[in-house]
């Protein structure tokens, strides 16, 4: 997928998200914000896997498993998280999965604040 259908794809993922704050409000936990988004995106269409476990390793050798909370088409990673504030380590963690996962695109959502927040990650091994 090149940048430009990445960027339209986050682009509606972004408005599912925002679609379940307006309905939800912050205050849940972010399970019962995944399993909304889930719904949201099974309605506009949007290809999805949820809590896709993906291998990590260091020079060449397993040393774990790690759960994205989304993994849209097989190409953009979602993490979601219901906090009051995102702080530099949530946003340094998603990094980390794009790059770890050879990942080009990736969003970094909050539902936990009185406005949605979310974040456009972007693994810089690609641009």
């Amino acid at each position: 997928m090149k940048k430009e259908e990445q960027d339209k794809m986050t682009h509606a993922i972004i408005g599912c998200a925002m679609e379940v704050h307006n309905i939800l409000g912050n205050g849940f936990q972010e399970v019962v914000y995944q399993r909304a988004l889930a719904v949201e995106m099974k309605i506009r269409h949007i290809n999805y896997q949820r809590e896709f476990e993906m291998p990590l390793f260091y020079k060449n050798v397993d040393v774990g498993q790690r759960r994205v909370d989304f993994l849209i088409a097989n190409e953009i990673s979602v993490e979601i998280k219901a906090i009051i504030n995102l702080e530099d380590v949530h946003l340094a963690q998603a990094i980390n999965y794009l790059e770890a996962y050879h990942l080009q695109t990736g969003l970094l959502i909050n539902f936990g604040a009185k406005s949605l927040q979310f974040k456009r990650l972007y693994n810089k091994k690609f641009f």
